[in-house]
């Protein structure tokens, strides 16, 4: 199987643009021990909601957490909603809210962390067999008088990771207290094979969250489907 990073989706023939944030999110920190100030990109789980959350309005507000026993004791109230998952300094939760407007094509990526579909887009993908893929509602207003498109947020979960050989001997190992890795994306990006999904066919980085990646079965059907759509990619070596 090939695995390629998906850097944006690009269309000649749709304009829309989406500006809306998730309802919730963990603080960012200073961490008492890489003494790191730092909040992740691209890591959130849109189907878990906080609304009945009991700590729910300190998580509404994105902010720095000086204190960071109160970030641990706001990440360990909500580790029973997301059993397993990563929880890091700035990880977002609940749906995307905010505006939309012009046409949108099959799939859309207004930042190259996010990726979001129309819901007759991802029925397709799935109908046609691909994986772990799951759509969550936004709650978009759009300006359009006409009706607008159902639209959908992939939830990508933090799955694979960077082989160690292509990261930096000093941050082969997040800090144990924040959890932050420290370096840059490489230029040569090494996937560990033991760490890839088999059964899932667009994911995360879990060391390098704002990279999402696809199988070549994603791709192959995507350019099948929409031939129109245009994704910027690199394919990923794996070791």
């Amino acid at each position: 199987m090939r695995f390629f990073s998906i850097n944006r989706v690009r269309s000649l023939r749709y304009a829309g643009e989406i500006h809306g944030t998730h309802q919730w999110g963990l603080p960012g920190v200073r961490c008492p021990l890489c003494k790191a100030v730092w909040s992740t990109g691209g890591l959130a789980y849109p189907s878990v909601d906080l609304s009945s959350h009991p700590e729910k309005e300190n998580l509404e507000e994105p902010r720095l957490e000086e204190d960071f026993l109160e970030f641990e004791r706001l990440c360990e109230s909500i580790r029973p909603l997301v059993p397993g998952c990563l929880l890091l300094p700035g990880t977002e939760f609940g749906s995307v809210v905010g505006t939309a407007h012009g046409t949108f094509g099959p799939l859309i990526s207004p930042e190259p962390w996010l990726l979001m579909m129309r819901k007759e887009s991802l029925d397709r993908l799935q109908g046609e067999g691909l994986q772990g893929l799951k759509g969550c509602p936004m709650e978009l207003r759009f300006r359009q008088k006409k009706t607008p498109p159902e639209l959908v947020e992939l939830e990508l979960l933090p799955l694979g990771l960077l082989h160690e050989d292509c990261i930096p001997p000093e941050h082969r190992e997040p800090c144990p207290r924040c959890g932050r890795w420290g370096f840059s994306l490489p230029e040569q990006p090494l996937l560990k094979a033991a760490s890839l999904p088999r059964s899932v066919d667009l994911f995360r980085l879990a060391n390098f969250t704002t990279v999402i990646v696809a199988t070549d079965r994603f791709v192959e059907t995507v350019r099948r489907l929409w031939p129109e759509e245009e994704l910027e990619l690199r394919e990923l070596r794996v070791r």
